[in-house]
């Protein structure tokens, strides 16, 4: 009989192989991402957990970090895609509201969010609290989808009789509305991703 972990990961790895389909490999997205973000500093803060995949990415390069998201069902996916790993102890997953994270003020040398700001309904304020609890010569690194990136995620949800589900705040004016905070933005593109790494310029 297989275990809920195993047979959590044969689905991720059905999953992987059906956006490699289309053209689109998510681990190499991922690898990207992270090339992108240079050093990487501890304290770490992940805010979208999502179903954990890069907070495992992470951990693979032996890091340990926080991870937030408001949706219990997916950290239990994402403490099991840990568990596959054996990397449970390196990650604290947390349910938090992102819009107004319980951590003190400059609690965090890297903050990162990955794939997540389309979902935002209220993508500021999710910004101000990463502000809020970044030190002052951390980084934040926020990633999601190309133009190119997101038709195809929307081909894939249509392909599955679904529909993805888009908000209203882009990467452009998040890095915009950082540019304005006194953050040096460094900007990154595959064909499927766009990365934004911001430093406070005051410093």
């Amino acid at each position: 009989m297989k275990s809920v972990i195993t047979e959590n990961r044969e689905k991720y790895l059905e999953r992987r192989e059906f956006y490699k389909s289309f053209g689109y490999d998510i681990e190499a997205e991922r690898r990207f991402i992270l090339e992108k973000s240079l050093l990487v500093h501890e304290n770490i803060l992940e805010v979208g957990t999502g179903k954990g995949y890069f907070a495992v990415e992470l951990a693979k390069k032996g890091y340990k970090l926080t991870s937030i998201d408001i949706s219990v069902e997916d950290q239990k996916i994402a403490v099991l895609n840990a568990e596959y790993h054996k990397l449970e102890k390196q990650i604290e997953f947390r349910i938090e509201n992102a819009e107004r994270l319980s951590f003190p003020n400059e609690s965090f040398n890297t903050v990162f969010s990955v794939n997540s700001v389309h979902h935002m309904d209220n993508a500021f304020l999710i910004i101000d609290e990463m502000l809020r609890v970044i030190s002052l010569k951390g980084k934040i690194i926020i990633s999601d989808f190309s133009k190119e990136g997101m038709e195809l995620i929307d081909k894939i949800h249509a392909s599955e009789g679904k529909k993805h589900e888009v908000g209203k705040t882009s990467l452009a004016d998040i890095s915009g509305y950082l540019s304005n905070k006194s953050f040096k933005i460094e900007k990154y593109r595959s064909e499927f991703q766009e990365v934004l790494v911001a430093r406070n310029n005051k410093t």
